[in-house]
């Protein structure tokens, strides 16, 4: 890159919220430290479409099909498509021009890094999880570089630096932990999980009743929305002591009132590190790899969470682990303690340096 060239960065992925949330964070960084021209790269049916315009960046869409947990037909129809994505990769980097192709995983990811490998543009993988997904696995060892949240993730990548997972800079102000009154916080990103839409409501008024004060705020993604707010107020919970909403827009608050968060385990670990916040990580047993169980082990192990593994969650268990937990208020300080001896601050400014360094 020139001395006089302005930084022209595409990061391709999506999907989901643990993928657009990170590339949002990174977006944020090159646009506010280094002035940079950055745009993003999604699919007309992931979060993308909802959120990266909401934060005020262009956002590109592109045909792609999925690959991971899919029907054979399903992966074939994929694989064929695939040229045409790449082509289509080409032309919108023939257009931009970015001096950095930016892959953070999902549909997207994968054309653009092999548009970007052969159009000799240098290219950074982001991969917050333990074990890569499917995409930086097969391209791991072609990219310029990597950013990577765990030392045993480095052996998939070429070039690559332990940086940490991008976190809003919001999230790290979090004050110090409230334990009165208690908070429960209930996420699972941007598609929620059944598991927790399932259950919880039908232990609610134990909860309620056992830990007095206690208030509960459950995110359960668009489309179990309305039935899992039936699902309480059928359980006769007042409106006031629950809070149900499809997507939370407004995390860093929602993790400045938390006393506890249930959660899975994806990117989301990184946000309760920087917060702070003690959890009960439910980890979604689908995941790639099974990753989502190696990043909340990391968690176990410094003390920062507990975990309940969701083939031995009954209604029983959980509201036994919750209200032993929203009991234990030393307890809960201890565990926020060892979460925020977990963050990495430096993470986003790591990763803009990175990417900023490749492109000169």
């Amino acid at each position: 890159m020139a001395a006089n060239d302005n930084l022209r960065v595409l990061i391709a992925g999506g999907g989901t919220g643990g993928h657009v949330i990170p590339a949002l964070a990174i977006a944020r960084e090159l646009r506010d430290r280094h002035a940079a021209e950055v745009r993003l790269l999604g699919t007309p049916r992931g979060i993308e479409t909802k959120l990266v315009p909401e934060a005020g960046f262009p956002l590109e869409l592109m045909q792609v099909g999925q690959l991971a947990n899919v029907s054979l037909l399903t992966r074939i129809k994929t694989l064929a498509d695939l040229p045409l994505g790449i082509l289509h990769c080409i032309r919108l980097l023939r257009s931009f021009r970015p001096q950095v192709v930016v892959g953070v995983g999902g549909y997207a990811s994968g054309p653009a890094m092999i548009a970007a490998t052969l159009l000799r543009i240098s290219t950074l993988a982001y991969e917050p999880n333990a074990v890569p997904g499917m995409v930086n696995r097969v391209l791991g060892k072609r990219v310029s570089a990597a950013a990577v949240a765990f030392e045993e993730t480095r052996s998939y990548f070429r070039n690559a630096e332990v940086t940490g997972v991008p976190v809003r800079s919001e999230i790290f102000q979090t004050g110090s932990l409230v334990t009165q009154p208690p908070r429960l916080l209930i996420t699972a990103g941007s598609n929620g999980a059944k598991v927790f839409n399932d259950t919880v409501p039908l232990i609610a008024a134990d909860l309620l009743t056992a830990i007095p004060h206690l208030t509960i705020v459950h995110q359960t993604g668009e489309r179990a929305f309305a039935a899992t707010e039936t699902a309480y107020r059928n359980a006769g919970i007042p409106a006031e002591r629950v809070t149900v909403l499809p997507f939370l827009k407004d995390m860093p608050q929602q993790l400045e009132q938390a006393t506890l968060v249930l959660a899975r385990s994806g990117s989301t670990v990184a946000e309760l590190a920087a917060a702070g916040r003690p959890a009960l990580l439910v980890p979604f047993p689908q995941a790639a790899d099974d990753h989502q169980t190696k990043n909340a082990l990391a968690m176990v192990r410094i003390g920062a969470a507990e975990m309940l593994p969701q083939a031995e969650l009954t209604p029983d268990i959980l509201r036994t682990r919750l209200i032993a937990l929203l009991t234990a208020p030393g307890h809960l300080q201890k565990m926020s303690q060892a979460a925020r001896s977990g963050a990495k601050p430096d993470a986003l400014q790591n990763i803009g340096n990175r990417i900023v360094s490749l492109a000169r």
